[in-house]
Parts: structure tokens; sequence; C-alpha cells
């Protein structure tokens, strides 16, 4: 297998409240390739979507099933501290739930984590020791 991902989709329980927390709320732009049922995010070369979550479970041929915390979380990396503030203020006024505040970490950056209205755990991280690009993308 390559070592590229092309697309994550979270299975959503209210599909139009999620795209609206993402769209609307966090001005996210809604590709024209998306479909009913599907809500497709270009994120820069990787394609964010958004699906309900009992069609995506039938899919996969897995049960739903809620846990706390599934191991995995999704990370926005910004170009500031004060930006990682700016985010997670932002996403509480949009209702998501904020589950660990901004603030210095033992790797030396600064980051807090939220939920998402459907529990996705997001990380907001500011990293001195990463570069950004012209575009925001991670420089390795």
């Amino acid at each position: 297998m390559r070592q590229k991902l092309n697309l994550i989709t979270l299975g959503v329980e209210n599909f139009d409240r999620a795209v609206a927390f993402y769209e609307k709320g966090l001005g996210w732009k809604k590709s024209a390739m998306s479909l009913e049922g599907l809500a497709l995010f270009d994120l820069g070369g990787i394609i964010f979507a958004l699906h309900p979550r009992d069609e995506l479970a039938k899919d996969a041929t897995l049960e739903y099933q809620h846990s706390e915390f599934s191991g995995i979380t999704i990370s926005h990396n910004t170009r500031s501290e004060k930006e990682v503030d700016d985010v997670l203020k932002k996403v509480k006024k949009l209702g998501a739930t904020i589950i660990k505040p901004a603030q210095k970490v033992y790797w030396g950056g600064y980051s807090g984590y939220f939920k998402d209205l459907d529990g996705y755990v997001f990380e907001v991280a500011y990293n001195p020791f990463w570069e950004l690009d012209e575009n925001d993308n991670l420089k390795l």
C-alpha cells in the first residue's frame, strides 16, 4: 500500500447538524462533488467527509458502538498559540465540548482538545518545531 491517505470519513448521528457545524460554523467550503448524505470538504490533498453513521456502519458491515475514546484524534495545527485559543473559543460557541483547555504540553508545544457534535476528538495545536508551508501543510 502506498504511504498516502486520501479520504477521512466521519459517521455522524445528525447529518444536517454536522454539516452546519463544519460548513456554517467553521467556515469550511463544501465541495460541489458532495452528494445527498455525503458532504465532502477538500483539505488540500485529503478529503474530509461526513456521512450518516448508521449508513457508514452498514457499509463497513459493523455495528456502531459508542466509546468515550476510540484511540484516534484528528489534529489541526496552527501558526500560533493565540490561534489555538481562538479556534477553541469558536468551536465551543458552536456547541463542541472542550475536553482539555489549551495549555503548554510535555512535547514543547501548546494544545487543547475538543469533541465535535458527534464526539470525535480533535486536537488544536501549535508546534514550534514544525513548519507550515504557504498552504498550511505540515513540512516534516
